[in-house]
């Protein structure tokens, strides 16, 4: 029995230094920073949850010696792995906070207006979400009107279990619970520049949403730039059935020879691309790679990519304004 209790303990004790469970806070308030992006520096990293918690486990990063946490409203953090304990604590970035401006409009009468997303089942037209990538699309300021950003409209393409029933509408989709942060850009100069807002907007999506997810964010009164804006999506992993972030493991490791090489991992669901957008409205961007730099997802570009062989640049994002009326 003794021996038994002592493996057990062994066995404990062993999983407690591999793995380290770390969350991350805000240094004033004490409270959680929600969904964090910690980057390996070697094109790898994850992201905290809801609670400013992630794991970082020695097995599966023995190469990691440096951790680097970066969230939106807040000055970078650079931990060396061997000094991270169970609390981080990050300094809010004061003068990007203070360029937020807020406008009341709750009073004023307005009408909606909107662009419907661009919808396509043909899984060969679609761009497989992974953790490094975000995907912004930029939208004009065609009015001289006041306008506040009301809604997004993600379109997504759900996957038949039965490939050989993939054509078929009522057939029984491939199930995912995938949770996503949505950000909202100024227009710098063509590309997507400062943030609008510096709150934390996520939403979780599965099969049961449909081909397309509508996210009120009416809530955040984000005014629309006379130069307009850009929106982005980023997958931040599979979540359990009550919407917690997992910590799902985000590359797969394949042997070349005596060389390990590290495959991001794809995640559900699948983003349809589109032809019917004029221009290319459409950037991408490596989060952990590439110094965190946007490229526009275009031919002959520094984007490489299947789509753009097929002339599918753009995600085809939808969106919903509130227009005011003029005073």
């Amino acid at each position: 029995m003794l021996r038994k209790l002592l493996t057990y303990s062994t066995i404990l004790l062993a999983i407690a230094q591999a793995i380290s469970q770390t969350v991350i806070k805000d240094e004033t308030t004490k409270q959680p920073v929600s969904f964090a992006t910690i980057s390996f520096g070697n094109g790898n990293g994850v992201f905290a949850d809801d609670e400013g918690s992630f794991i970082f486990t020695e097995k599966l990063y023995p190469d990691i010696d440096t951790l680097y946490i970066s969230a939106l409203g807040y000055k970078d953090l650079v931990v060396p792995s061997v000094n991270l304990g169970p609390t981080l604590y990050m300094k809010t970035q004061i003068d990007h906070l203070n360029e937020v401006v807020i406008r009341n409009t709750k009073d004023r009468k307005f009408k909606e207006e909107t662009l419907k997303p661009y919808l396509d089942d043909d899984y060969y037209h679609c761009w497989l979400p992974t953790i490094e990538s975000e995907i912004a699309v930029y939208f004009p300021n065609d009015g001289q009107k006041t306008q506040e950003i009301a809604k997004v409209h993600i379109p997504v393409t759900l996957e038949s279990k039965d490939w050989e029933k993939r054509k078929k509408a009522n057939t029984e989709k491939q199930p995912f619970s995938t949770l996503f942060k949505v950000k909202f850009y100024y227009n710098d100069n063509g590309q997507p520049g400062k943030a609008l807002t510096y709150e934390t907007i996520v939403f979780r999506t599965t099969e049961k949403n449909g081909n397309t997810f509508v996210l009120d964010v009416s809530q955040h009164t984000i005014d629309v730039p006379d130069n307009g804006f850009f929106v982005s999506l980023q997958v931040l992993g599979y979540t359990d059935h009550s919407g917690k972030l997992l910590p799902n493991k985000k590359y797969k490791e394949i042997k070349d020879g005596k060389n390990t090489v590290k495959i991001p991992t794809n995640f559900r669901p699948l983003l349809p691309f589109t032809d019917k957008i004029p221009g290319n409205r459409t950037f991408i961007k490596r989060v952990f790679i590439n110094d965190n730099k946007w490229s526009k997802f275009e031919k002959d570009g520094d984007v490489q990519s299947g789509l753009l062989k097929l002339g599918l640049n753009n995600y085809g994002i939808g969106v919903t304004y509130k227009v005011f009326r003029e005073e």
